[in-house]
């Protein structure tokens, strides 16, 4: 995937991988926070027993069920789905990564894509993550 050189980007531009295992109402949550903000949304499942991929599908996320047969780690979700996203979008230039029970500010992307723009030796930026519920 390349850098966009200028700083408009189009929907199609942007993928959204998101890893997550029973997350429930906080993936609706994540998932309905990335609809404006990418093209290409990719879940992808560590074995989730509560409806989760269910979910994912029925917000359009493209998903990818890890085999259970091997362990699991944050590392082996987000490789798996920048595979499938290797396989489906060649026009993406931006992909952010996301847990499965986090949001994205609707500005976020475009922020972080104006940095990369504007520091053409930064190749990955980082946000800040505020919690919601500190005492739930």
């Amino acid at each position: 995937m390349h850098r966009k050189s200028d700083t408009k980007l189009e929907l199609n531009d942007v993928a959204v991988i998101v890893i997550g295992r029973n997350e429930g109402a906080r993936l609706i949550e994540c998932l309905e926070s990335l609809q404006s903000s990418a093209g290409w949304i990719i879940y992808v499942d560590s074995g989730s027993t509560d409806g989760s991929q269910d979910a994912a599908m029925a917000r359009s996320a493209d998903v990818v069920a890890l085999d259970v047969q091997q362990p699991f780690t944050a590392a082996r979700a987000r490789n798996a789905g920048l595979a499938r996203l290797s396989e489906k979008a060649d026009q993406v230039t931006v992909v952010q990564f996301v847990d499965g029970d986090c949001t994205l500010h609707p500005d976020w992307i475009e922020t972080a894509h104006a940095f990369l723009v504007a520091h053409p030796k930064v190749v990955a930026v980082a946000g800040r993550l505020r919690e919601k519920n500190l005492n739930a």
